[in-house]
């Protein structure tokens, strides 16, 4: 993405900010002169960012301002290792409010939708994001939170929710209890606000068919305000972003370098006007790609675009040499007939050797179920090299989760 004037000048302005700060930058930058950084060439000379760095911060080693002009803190989602503490300013949660209001309203939604929100609430920025924007919208929020189906599909039924928010894996396993209740003709949704975690092609057609609605695909995370910083239109062609507030880089995930835009790679964020916690190269370690800007979007915005994420850096997992991502999967289950979304891939090894063992939500049952898992096997030898076990189960067979699913289980180690 090429990068303007503009940009450049909020990028010193960050740099001065954070050099004269007592956040973990004023190190990391020494001897660095914002001055000099005038050109992009400059500004891709400057070290990265890790999420260790940010752990080696705690507690509020990332703050760039005083604590009193901290309003707020949150906290990275992440089980292990020390967490990561973002602090906020006040400018910084309506900055955080007014793109996720732009996120709705790319979406479509208006200050007549009523939104009902099942991320969790607390130092995870999930739930308070997706309420912050309805907020600023003008639209009716329902901060319902995680778990409770019973009174999610009460409230759904008695407020006439129009907008749900959720993981893919929570609105599957609503979509999937809603049917089996016999109560959509009861359900009046008209859209679902997906993030947190990536999905394929097949799943987004279930809880779209399902459901009866319409599906965007929003991103953000923790240490760059929280979801909300990006999200698809209504054609599909990509997550637009907002690059006023944020720079966006692709780089090799192994080397570092630069790449092209329109090639995959890992993604970098630069925050442009962030005050409590501003970000320089951070690398998300998320791969997608920048969409190139001569491949304009049909619905005329101006937001650049980046591809839906592929999977982590860190989700990949190396089996007789090869690299899979649990993307991959996704993208054979979509050719595979009578496969449905659901998935688990469990590796351990079996006489010194790595085995796979791939299960597999089918339709195809009884009679039909060794050739679905011929059929299974011979599609994910020829597109990713490798041999598995393929196993089909039935619909519903494998667990739902009310968070993110984990799709890929190594016992090697």
């Amino acid at each position: 993405m090429n990068m303007s004037n503009k940009t450049l000048e909020q990028i010193r302005i960050q740099l001065k900010r954070l050099i004269h700060s007592d956040s973990f930058y004023a190190k990391k930058l020494s001897g660095i002169d914002p001055d000099e950084i005038r050109s992009q060439e400059d500004f891709q000379r400057l070290p990265f960012s890790e999420k260790n760095d940010l752990r080696d911060a705690y507690p509020l080693g990332l703050a760039a301002v005083p604590d009193e002009d901290i309003v707020r803190i949150h906290s990275s989602s992440g089980t292990t290792g020390v967490p990561v503490i973002v602090p906020y300013t006040k400018k910084d949660v309506d900055d955080w409010a007014l793109l996720f209001q732009r996120c709705y309203e790319i979406a479509g939604l208006t200050n007549k939708d009523r939104i009902q929100i099942t991320p969790g609430y607390g130092l995870w920025t999930a739930g308070i994001g997706f309420q912050l924007g309805a907020e600023r919208l003008g639209a009716m929020a329902l901060p319902m939170g995680p778990g409770n189906t019973d009174k999610q599909i009460q409230f759904m039924k008695d407020m006439r929710s129009t907008v749900l928010c959720a993981t893919s894996s929570y609105a599957l396993l609503l979509a999937e209890e809603i049917n089996k209740r016999g109560c959509k003709n009861d359900i009046f949704l008209r859209k679902g606000i997906i993030g947190s975690e990536r999905w394929g092609e097949k799943m987004r057609n279930r809880i779209a068919g399902e459901l009866g609605v319409e599906l965007y695909d929003i991103y953000g995370l923790t240490e760059v305000y929280g979801p909300g910083i990006a999200i698809n239109c209504s054609y599909n062609t990509g997550m637009h972003y907002f690059d006023d507030y944020l720079y966006f880089e692709i780089v090799d995930p192994k080397t570092g370098e630069n790449l092209a835009d329109g090639e995959l790679g890992e993604l970098v964020i630069t925050t442009l006007q962030k005050e409590g916690a501003p970000l320089i190269r951070y690398r998300t370690h998320d791969l997608t790609r920048i969409i190139p800007e001569d491949i304009p979007c049909p619905c005329g915005r101006r937001y650049p675009r980046i591809d839906v994420i592929l999977g982590r850096t860190d989700d990949m997992v190396k089996v007789k040499g090869v690299n899979i991502f649990p993307g991959q999967i996704d993208d054979i289950l979509k050719i595979v007939p009578e496969a449905s979304s659901e998935y688990q891939v469990f590796i351990d090894h079996e006489n010194g050797k790595d085995r796979i063992t791939v299960f597999v939500e089918t339709t195809a049952m009884d009679e039909n179920k060794l050739r679905f898992e011929k059929n299974l096997k011979d599609t994910i030898k020829s597109k990713l090299n490798i041999t598995v076990i393929p196993k089909g189960v039935a619909i519903g067979e494998l667990p739902r989760s009310e968070k993110k699913s984990t799709r890929i289980y190594d016992y090697r180690y």
